[in-house]
């Protein structure tokens, strides 16, 4: 299983826009096959960074992901909001540990 997070920091007057565009496509993300979890967060102390979180099948998954049209088209609207460049982080899960 491969995590993926990105976390992207807005132009304050922006955020409505991404959130329009998030929920636009939030289904349309889970859907893709290989895609097992989707989560949108927002950072406590700095109210204008949000985080993806998603789990995906493989690095494969992912890739097949980022070449589509989905996330092209997704992309590019998000990105023109941005105050920074985003910053992503992908990791395989080694341990998942519950109660």
């Amino acid at each position: 299983m491969l995590v993926r997070i990105v976390r992207m920091t807005f132009q304050e007057d922006k955020l409505d826009d991404f959130q329009r565009i998030f929920d636009n496509s939030k289904y349309q993300i889970r859907a893709f096959p290989g895609n097992h979890h989707l989560e949108l967060l927002r950072d406590p102390d700095q109210p204008t960074i949000r985080m993806t979180y998603s789990l995906w099948e493989s690095t494969q998954a992912l890739e097949a992901y980022r070449q589509s049209d989905l996330f092209r088209t997704t992309w590019a609207a998000t990105k023109a909001l941005f105050a920074e460049r985003a910053v992503a982080f992908s990791g395989e899960k080694l341990e998942d540990v519950t109660r």
